[in-house]
């Protein structure tokens, strides 16, 4: 089984726009997207599974193992509708990746659909007080639709973007499509969870796409990350195990 696709629900969608956020650093693009499922009470519509995940199960609030996979979740917010394609893990290796994006590009196009937006961290050595958001994207037509003054041109600035969120805007481009990818300057430690700088994209995506959403409760979680950071106690521990990154210029994945 390279790749399955399992449609949970079906929904009748018209152009949609497609949400990444996958793990990685900081798991900031992960934060941004469970906390934007919840708060807008989302539908899962498919689920995908392969054997090109990470061997591994995950353990459930029920104490029942789970298999690895990503989800796509739906909601139609007046009269438009989005994707959100959340999980607990990327794909395992480059040509994975790959097959990954085009698999979720060719259920994205069956649905006409026309925008992406992927989301993630750059990692710093340090903790950024107030983290810069940087974007790249497949036209210039994009770029100034989420254009705004706490926005940055990421040239210059980091390496190759690795993981779902760079390749799947790569492949969009390929085929003609409008993607962006929204990035917020993160800690680079592997076990550092970027509740604040996912609190910076959701806020940029709050204005520029009107989901009203109520950042409070993110206030709480970065308060209790830095407490804990103060006593000593190091930062919050990650869901999962990241693969470390490769030793040359990169720094950003996934």
């Amino acid at each position: 089984m390279d790749w399955q696709i399992d449609e949970i629900t079906k929904v009748k969608l018209k152009n949609p726009i497609l949400i990444e956020g996958l793990p990685g650093i900081g798991n900031v693009g992960k934060i941004a997207i469970d906390f934007m499922i919840d708060s807008l009470k989302a539908k899962k519509i498919y689920e995908i599974t392969s054997y090109n995940f990470p061997h591994c199960v995950f353990v459930n609030e029920n104490n029942i193992v789970e298999l690895p996979a990503i989800e796509v979740f739906h909601k139609n917010i007046k009269g438009k509708d989005y994707l959100f394609l959340a999980g607990d893990v990327q794909p395992l290796d480059e040509r994975s990746c790959y097959e990954f994006c085009d698999n979720v590009l060719d259920l994205f196009q069956k649905y006409h659909g026309k925008e992406i937006i992927t989301l993630g961290g750059i990692a710093l050595d340090k903790i950024p007080k107030k983290p810069r958001i940087y974007f790249t994207g497949t036209n210039s037509k994009i770029l100034r639709r989420y254009q705004s003054r706490v926005v940055q041109n990421i040239y210059g600035v980091t390496g190759p973007i690795i993981g779902v969120s760079g390749l799947l805007t790569g492949l969009a481009r390929k085929r003609k499509l409008d993607a962006i990818s929204i990035l917020a300057e993160t800690y680079g430690h592997p076990t550092y969870l970027g509740v604040r700088s996912a609190k910076e994209i959701l806020r940029l995506l709050n204005h520029k796409l009107n989901f009203k959403l109520d950042l409070n409760a993110l206030d709480r979680e970065v308060k209790e990350i830095e407490n804990e950071i103060n006593k000593g106690q190091g930062p919050k521990i990650q869901r999962i195990n990241l693969p470390k990154p490769r030793k040359d210029n990169t720094n950003y994945i996934g």
